[in-house]
């Protein structure tokens, strides 16, 4: 499985933007994401004043790299970047080893 980290910095971004971020999060992005094709998942990860984080695992490298080259170009642009004041500091793609499910099971929510 393939994955991808994008990270904006919030060191610098204005007050309340956590809660801007899960707010879009919930009512936008969360079901853009859910069924997407070539997606395994998404979960979406903050450090409040220091940073905001997806994290994505594909299916397949062909998965990952298209949509990591269409996001790239107009990632200054996309909402999370509008919103932190920023673009990503952090574009990285990655191998995952292995994945395990808890007795708790997977849980897909738009908000924690």
């Amino acid at each position: 499985m393939k994955g991808l980290s994008i990270r904006w910095s919030l060191a610098d971004a204005p007050d309340g933007v956590e809660e801007q971020l899960a707010s879009y999060v919930a009512e936008t992005s969360h079901a853009r994401f859910t069924g997407m094709a070539g997606l395994r998942f998404k979960t979406w990860r903050v450090r409040p004043g220091e940073w905001f984080e997806g994290l994505y695992l594909f299916a397949t490298d062909e998965a990952r790299a298209a949509f990591q080259e269409e996001f790239t170009a107009g990632a200054a642009d996309v909402p999370g970047s509008r919103m932190v004041g920023a673009p990503p500091v952090l574009i990285e793609a990655w191998d995952v080893v292995a994945v395990a499910e808890g007795w708790e099971g997977f849980q897909a929510t738009p908000r924690g």
